[in-house]
């Protein structure tokens, strides 16, 4: 099976250009932050604090989540229920990004990540997949673009949905995300050492997947 590993922070346009280079490859494309994002969804529905790692852990054996694919399109799981659209508020990504730093919930779904990619070939978007997931992966990609193209492009993927929320409330949670995924002590976002790195700032959108593409094509004709 082959892997490809696409790393990089929030607003990076990892699962949009995974996504698409995922359909042109006919891999199955898994955007692992959406796990994160169910479990984090299901501590708030549950009133639980997601900085009190001790209850998170006590929750953990009462989540059931999984990811089934539907002519290629990924859709989360959670307990029963289909949430797929449900994790994409600022409040979900917090709640992600603050229970991705507990060692019980990245334990809890390792496996999960492992199957899929042990059966499929796959284009798989997280914050350590290179470097922890799949540090085996045969193409490892770190997207990266500047703070503010990052948070224009979120920006308006809210706005799209029909969420009120302002500029400078999403640059301000998109820098502090970043703050906590890069500084936690489990997985830290960081790239791989034989990961290439993207720039997309000033990209279109079918630039940047061409470029994606350039660089798997090149890396899986080196193997």
């Amino acid at each position: 099976m082959i892997a490809i590993a696409i790393d990089g922070p929030a607003g990076a346009g990892k699962s949009t250009v995974a996504r698409a280079a995922a359909k042109q490859l006919g891999y199955i494309y898994v955007d692992t932050g959406a796990l994160y994002r169910a479990v984090g969804l299901h501590m708030l529905k549950k009133g639980i604090s997601v900085s009190d790692e001790a209850a998170v852990e006590r929750e953990l054996p009462t989540l059931e989540v999984s990811l089934t694919f539907c002519d290629g399109e990924q859709h989360v799981i959670l307990c029963g229920k289909d949430v797929s659209k449900e994790i994409r508020t600022p409040q979900v990504s917090m709640a992600a990004s603050a229970v991705s730093a507990m060692k019980p919930v990245r334990r809890f779904l390792f496996d999960l990540q492992k199957d899929i990619a042990k059966t499929n070939h796959v284009i798989m978007d997280g914050r350590d997949i290179g470097t922890v997931v799949l540090p085996e992966a045969q193409v490892k990609i770190f997207l990266t673009a500047s703070d503010e193209e990052r948070a224009g492009r979120r920006y308006k993927e809210l706005l799209e949905k029909g969420q009120q929320v302002s500029f400078e409330e999403v640059l301000k949670d998109l820098r502090e995300r970043d703050y906590n995924d890069s500084h936690r002590e489990t997985a830290p976002l960081k790239p791989a050492e034989d990961s290439v790195l993207v720039d997309t700032t000033g990209f279109s959108l079918e630039e940047s997947v061409q470029k994606i593409l350039d660089v798997i094509r090149c890396k899986l004709q080196d193997k």
